[in-house]
């Protein structure tokens, strides 16, 4: 399993999910990309699951076509200390989520 944390969600976050595979937007060389292209990319390059903090990417994208799976960290601000007590929640749908399925996970859900 290789995640993907977007470049809207804070860098560090990927400290709390240090026992996976996982590569930021930055990190890959991706910074500034659009969703379409992203998605494209991150297909490309074999990473299984995006983990994210934009709550409008079902809206703008068909995931179900780009067989993404994509995990919305909803919170109060796209703040680490705000995103640190959804992780636990993160690990237990990693193992399970589907292709194209998108997953909310906290406020607003």
């Amino acid at each position: 399993m290789l995640i993907l944390l977007d470049e809207c969600a804070p860098r560090p976050l990927k400290r709390q999910l240090r026992d996976y595979d996982i590569r930021t937007v930055v990190e890959m060389g991706w910074s500034g990309k659009k969703n379409g292209e992203l998605l494209k990319l991150m297909t490309e390059a074999g990473f299984t699951i995006l983990l994210t903090t934009d709550q409008n990417l079902r809206y703008q994208q068909n995931l179900q076509q780009a067989g993404v799976p994509v995990i919305v960290l909803m919170a109060p601000t796209n703040r680490l200390p705000d995103l640190i007590p959804l992780i636990p929640e993160v690990r237990s749908i990693l193992s399970t989520i589907a292709l194209g399925e998108v997953i909310e996970i906290g406020e607003n859900q």
